[in-house]
């Protein structure tokens, strides 16, 4: 059993520690590639659960991307599994802004330099495209949660409302419209159930590093 915990500790460090150099932009960027190391591949957790991860998440104060793969190391191997995935996470983008900051603000004007990062710049935008159009698959699955979509949106990008209230205000909603749909008798669940997917959800500890 022990050696069982050890391997996955490592798993974790390691899954996380492979993500995170190459996801320029971090943050939402970085969120498909979490999704598909933790879900599709290692299969940890189900679509859901991980969507649920990030709602958590993006939630509280902090990088996502860091308090995601803290949440999926807890979930899986407690305190120790969340020290793994938040070291394997932070490890290579501290050296590489430690490597960076030695010689950047020499080279930043370049043109070569300028252009690659006119080009990264796009491409993070379609990662967090990509992660949004995931993650809202899941998360506007009825009318009442489309509803609560749009006046986010439109409360976020007209009326310049903090997120913080933006958030507070959508888990009110989401209580009153759970509420509701009880009353009517139309059932709790706001949320689609995820398909069946065998043993998925299942720790693969036997799939090699």
């Amino acid at each position: 059993m022990k050696s069982a915990n050890t391997k996955l500790l490592l798993r974790l460090f390691m899954s996380f520690l492979k993500i995170s150099p190459v996801t320029f932009g971090g943050g939402y960027a970085m969120l498909p590639l979490i999704e598909r190391e933790i879900v599709e591949r290692r299969r940890w957790l189900e679509e859901q659960e991980m969507h649920e991860v990030f709602t958590v998440a993006g939630s509280v104060p902090g990088a996502i991307a860091i308090n995601s793969a803290a949440y999926v190391g807890y979930r899986l191997a407690g305190p120790w599994g969340a020290a793994a995935a938040t070291i394997g996470v932070l490890l290579p983008t501290f050296l590489i802004v430690l490597l960076l900051s030695l010689f950047f603000l020499q080279i930043q004007h370049h043109p070569v330099v300028a252009a690659a990062f006119t080009g990264i710049r796009a491409s993070v935008i379609a990662l967090i495209a990509y992660a949004a159009f995931r993650f809202g698959r899941t998360a506007v699955v009825d009318l009442g949660s489309a509803a609560l979509f749009i006046l986010a949106l439109v409360l976020l990008t007209v009326f310049d409302v903090h997120p913080l209230l933006i958030i507070i205000c959508g888990g009110v909603a989401g209580i009153c419209l759970v509420y509701i749909r009880g009353r009517l008798g139309y059932g709790k669940r706001l949320q689609k159930k995820p398909p069946a997917k065998g043993q998925s959800s299942q720790m693969d500890l036997g799939e090699g590093i």
